[in-house]
């Protein structure tokens, strides 16, 4: 491309920026001494803004346009690697929470502990209960959080109204959010593509909107608060006499909970990794894949599609209400507005950005959408850049929005574009993207 039509072209990109960034970055509204709130502009930031996108566009014509060999793209992550990491990533969790206790201290760790491992690790467990409906079955939900609610409401209600423990409201909340998978399936069968995304978009919403209206069920918007906090099997992580603590001779430290909830939701996890992989290389397993590259070939091949339809919804769900019980004895109360469209939205570009069916590009995804949001709140020296009234935490979405623009073209698959195949005739062969309709092989 000549660089006068890439300039002409990067000039306009800047102006639509400039455009779309003036009333954003622009204008902002500050109090001022007597309590009102005043108009400021901020043309600094527009330029800013408008200056990046012109210099990223230019770069990208001039780049696509620059000749090139037509070989084969490496994959991301290689084998050896891929066959490496999940050991030594296990190894590294199970020591973070020490770790991170012994470098920082019991009021240091607690943020890195709670806020990066035990949230990241919720959203890993929700992106691979997800992957078995999205990345296998090839069934686009949207609704996917609706079953989050499920299981949190299900150890809620149970807990506070009944008495029931963590342990045993735990399995009773997989088997309540697999009914309703299994309940959302059967009106969907017949749906494929934009419509199946519509179904359980409402189905989504209606859950949200039952929980949010039905006050004697759920207490409306107000939740349901003094959930029972998690305990090891019977000592609660109290300074009492029969407390953790004083059972094991320790310290009376509020961390003990935190760590101990890490590595709860660590198990579950893991639980969730090791019977995903386990499934693919069943003939269920099998039919999921089958059914995610051509349905009206797999009907022909005598595979029953409406149980393998079921099966993925059924066992995506059951994992979604594993963490939901999970999230409520984390927070002790739940309310409606933690579970809307947003979250399904997180979730499911968590498994197409890591890259659909696979189980280390979406765990790759979680650690840096959620990982990366969450330390977006960090980037305080930036005020020394847009100045003191500028917080990072505001435009944190923002910024993840370009990062998320710039992955897709960097990486359209996702991270992880290839993968092994579950079944193999004589030897294991990573498959391109390219030659089948899900994306990865």
């Amino acid at each position: 491309m000549p660089i006068t039509r890439a300039l002409r072209e990067a000039a306009f990109a800047g102006l639509v920026a400039a455009g779309l960034a003036f009333p954003i970055l622009t204008l902002g509204t500050e109090l001022d001494q007597s309590n009102r709130l005043v108009l400021e502009q901020r043309w600094s930031w527009m330029a800013i803004s408008a200056a990046l996108v012109c210099v990223g566009r230019f770069l990208v014509l001039i780049l696509a346009s620059a000749p090139t060999h037509r070989v084969a793209r490496a994959p991301l992550v290689s084998p050896a690697l891929t066959r490496l990491l999940p050991s030594v990533s296990v190894m590294a969790l199970f020591l973070f929470p020490l770790v991170m206790l012994f470098w920082l201290g019991p009021q240091g760790s607690l943020k890195w502990i709670n806020n990066y491992g035990v949230q990241i690790l919720i959203y890993v467990m929700l992106g691979w209960g997800l992957n078995i409906v999205v990345g296998l079955a090839g069934l686009l939900d949207l609704g996917y959080v609706a079953f989050y609610a499920v299981g949190a409401y299900t150890y809620a209600l149970l807990s506070t109204q009944f008495g029931l423990s963590f342990w045993l409201c735990l399995p009773l909340a997989g088997l309540m959010a697999a009914s309703w998978g299994a309940m959302l399936g059967f009106p969907v069968l017949r749906l494929r593509g934009d419509y199946l995304a519509i179904v359980t978009l409402a189905f989504g919403e209606i859950v949200s909107a039952v929980l949010t209206n039905w006050t004697d069920f759920s207490n409306g918007k107000a939740g349901i608060m003094s959930i029972p906090r998690v305990t090891f099997f019977g000592l609660p992580f109290t300074a009492s006499e029969n407390g953790f603590a004083a059972t094991f001779g320790l310290e009376f430290q509020a961390i003990h909970r935190t760590i101990f909830l890490f590595y709860l939701i660590l198990v579950l996890a893991l639980i969730t990794h090791v019977v995903t992989l386990r499934l693919r290389r069943l003939p269920v397993g099998r039919a999921w894949e089958a059914l995610r590259e051509d349905e009206i070939a797999c009907r022909s091949l005598g595979i029953n599609t409406v149980n393998t339809k079921l099966t993925a919804f059924a066992l995506g769900a059951m994992f979604a209400g594993f963490a939901g019980s999970f999230f409520a004895v984390r927070q002790g109360f739940v309310n409606p507005d933690s579970f809307t469209f947003m979250e399904s939205a997180t979730i499911l570009a968590i498994v197409v950005l890591g890259g659909m069916g696979s189980q280390l590009g979406v765990a790759l995804a979680a650690v840096v959408m959620v990982g990366g949001t969450e330390v977006l709140r960090e980037l305080t020296f930036l005020k020394e850049i847009f100045g003191s009234s500028f917080d990072p935490s505001l435009y944190r979405m923002l910024l993840f929005g370009l990062a998320m623009v710039v992955m897709m073209i960097w990486r359209p698959r996702g991270l992880i574009s290839s993968r092994e195949p579950s079944v193999f005739l004589a030897q294991k062969k990573n498959v391109s993207g390219a030659l089948v309709q899900e994306g990865h092989g």
